[in-house]
């Protein structure tokens, strides 16, 4: 897509956003990735925009802003841009991201493990039956939460009985909840 190809309504929002960047970005390049044209600097992605029917979106590579593209996700007049100042920010706190080293640009914090859940009280009457209380223990979070969860969300009794005898079966020959899905 090029700019001249994209509606009407959408040339004087691309034209401006196109030489906003190059006024603020002096070294960046364009590109064409995705099929969008993009800038670059140093070779990697800064910024991009793409026209719609009825709207243009603008993008910025490696941003932190919550939400995503935001504001800059559905604009349909040149009114509805934001202001200079703004677009100027946030192209320069891109043009920073990218001095950073790799990992340093990456400022998501690690999730939270996600909490086991308590075991039904006939599940661990079954593993305490076939000794296997230890065993269980002993398996990693995420497998227990996966054979909890399984047995839990059976809709009926009889469902969750023989979820409990089949768990029970494999966990007495080590077996975690998914494992015929699992490359060995």
């Amino acid at each position: 897509m090029t700019i001249a190809k994209a509606g009407a309504f959408a040339q004087p929002i691309l034209s401006h956003f196109r030489a906003l960047v190059h006024r603020t970005v002096p070294g960046c390049e364009e590109a064409i990735k995705w099929g969008m044209p993009h800038f670059t600097l140093g070779g990697r992605n800064l910024a991009g925009m793409a026209a719609f029917k009825k709207h243009v979106s603008i993008f910025f590579h490696h941003d932190e802003q919550p939400g995503g593209t935001g504001k800059f996700r559905k604009i349909a007049s040149i009114q509805e841009l934001a202001d200079d100042s703004v677009i100027e920010e946030r192209l320069r706190a891109a043009v920073e991201r990218l001095s950073l080293p790799p990992a340093a640009r990456t400022t998501k914090a690690a999730a939270a493990p996600k909490p086991v859940p308590e075991i039904p009280a006939a599940f661990a009457a079954a593993l305490g039956a076939a000794s296997l209380t230890e065993r269980f223990a002993a398996m990693p979070p995420g497998y227990r939460r996966e054979y909890i969860e399984w047995i839990v969300d059976a809709k009926t009794e009889v469902t969750r009985d023989k979820r409990i005898v089949q768990a029970v079966a494999w966990i007495g020959e080590g077996k975690h909840r998914n494992w015929k899905y699992r490359k060995c």
